[in-house]
């Protein structure tokens, strides 16, 4: 197929995908009844979460300073903080163009080499992987007599058995042929794995390797706590298990890779998830929806902002 033609579809589906989902989820809620629910809403705590949220951005920021300073870069923290801004203005346009955009601004503004810059991002997502992992990990030890029990009653234990034994074998044998083959796509899967583990471990190789980890806990400690605090906003949704907030969380940080900037998969993702535990349907949109708006904002206005500003501060250069 024409590289042009994969650009586009790599552009065009997530587009798409969004619009569809969003006509999904305004299928499951009339348009007066989520504008209702926006006007009702407790906005204290929908600025909480958003103040959550920029706390999470500006940590973000600190923490690549941390893996720049041992390559012999002392890097403005402004010039950081408007370059992660950027990333995720720009990744609501066109998926994951926002990392090469944020290597190329150090750059121009930092002198930083961008492939240097670049390898810093991809150790800085493997830290985030790594992270998010372990919250998937919590959350099925903390309800794994539910997440159990659901699976139980929705699907055939036999089947469910057989399918895990099946998917099991695949993935063994997958590996196995992986670490055998000497073809391309072998030689690049194998590329990409060993370069995981190299950015992890290079982690442990900083000078302040604690006070990186610590910043990463901080940051998904902080977009766990905006998710929770944001769902005090709604009316109807409260009493919410925490567990739900966890599962909601989960399925709406993978839903953000799904579309631009998780565009139309976001409320949808939150739904799904509470549905799960039974939480009503409409608050649970609405939740989505205002939980994603009011990121949103925050981004579009931050962002927007320090495309304009960069060129500012750095007068000089």
């Amino acid at each position: 197929m024409n590289k042009s033609i994969i650009k586009t579809l790599k552009i065009l589906l997530p587009i798409l995908l969004g619009v569809f989902l969003i006509w999904y989820s305004l299928s499951k809620i009339s348009i007066d009844e989520l504008i209702e629910h926006f006007k009702t809403a407790n906005y204290f705590y929908i600025v909480l979460g958003v103040v959550l949220g920029l706390l999470s951005h500006l940590s973000r920021a600190y923490r690549w300073l941390f893996q720049l300073e041992p390559l012999g870069y002392k890097v403005k923290f402004g010039n950081s903080l408007m370059a992660v801004f950027a990333t995720y203005l720009i990744n609501y346009t066109i998926p994951r163009a926002g990392e090469v955009a944020r290597a190329t601004i150090l750059t121009n503004y930092e002198g930083v080499p961008f492939e240097k810059g670049f390898g810093t991002i991809v150790a800085e997502r493997v830290a985030d992987v790594i992270v998010m992992l372990l919250i998937i990990v919590i959350t099925l030890f903390l309800e794994f007599n539910f997440i159990y029990n659901f699976f139980i009653d929705k699907f055939n234990p036999i089947k469910v058995i057989t399918a895990f034994i099946i998917l099991l074998g695949m993935g063994l044998f997958f590996l196995f042929y992986i670490r055998k083959s000497t073809s391309k796509i072998a030689l690049k899967i194998k590329s990409f794995v060993n370069g995981l583990i190299e950015g992890a471990l290079s982690i442990f190789k900083m000078k302040k390797k604690w006070a990186f980890i610590f910043h990463t806990l901080f940051i998904w400690g902080m977009y766990v706590l905006m998710f929770y605090v944001t769902s005090f906003a709604i009316t109807g949704l409260q009493p919410i298990p925490f567990g739900a907030i966890l599962i909601g969380f989960i399925a709406a940080s993978f839903s953000i890779a799904a579309t631009n900037g998780g565009l139309g998969s976001y409320p949808v993702a939150v739904f799904g998830a509470f549905a799960i535990f039974s939480i009503p349907e409409d608050p649970s949109i609405a939740f989505g929806w205002i939980m994603w708006t009011s990121q949103t904002a925050m981004i579009i206005v931050l962002g927007g902002l320090s495309l304009l500003f960069l060129p500012i501060y750095n007068r000089k250069k």
